[in-house]
């Protein structure tokens, strides 16, 4: 978003003559950009996240035939994965350019690899037991969302250009 405002907009489109808006042309630039962004993100939501999921009690559930020393573990709230890809996309989403397909299939993945942590995750809550997705079924929709991701990965590597921008 923010390359596509100030570089593609203001400085390509628009001619700016503020030659500061060329530095979110270059990748290094939005790399840190996105790395401050993603750091000031989990400072400021983490806290925010952990008070408001110990508040709606969604907490560790410990096995009783567990060691001792688990069970301290008892109520530590769960769901960090949520602050994780919330601090990865959103900055994504604001630094990259959007128009590379490239990036699309790695957000794409990753929300959809962070989807069956969710499904696992709620499933222990709602059951209020440590199981969560069985593990076949957790590594079989891992697989599935790898196995599309290289697929269509590939079928760009193979189209020629058509308007998708692949590298930048």
């Amino acid at each position: 978003m923010f390359y596509h405002l100030f570089y593609q907009l203001l400085y390509v489109h628009w001619h700016t003559t503020v030659p500061v808006f060329n530095v979110f042309r270059y990748i290094t630039f939005r790399t840190a950009g996105a790395s401050v962004t993603a750091l000031a993100m989990s400072l400021v939501l983490g806290p925010i996240m952990i008070r408001r999921l110990r508040e709606f009690q969604v907490g560790q559930v410990i096995r009783q035939d567990g060691p001792q020393t688990h069970r301290a573990k008892a109520g530590t709230p769960t769901m960090g994965g949520l602050l994780i890809l919330s601090c990865a996309m959103l900055p994504t989403l604001l630094w990259a350019n959007l128009t590379n397909a490239y990036i699309w299939i790695a957000v794409i993945a990753t929300t959809a690899f962070g989807a069956v942590g969710f499904a696992d995750d709620y499933l222990k809550i709602v059951r209020r037991s440590h199981h969560g997705l069985r593990p076949r079924y957790k590594m079989a929709w891992q697989a599935v969302i790898g196995v599309a991701d290289r697929a269509v990965a590939g079928i760009l590597e193979r189209l020629p250009a058509a308007g998708i921008a692949k590298a930048a």
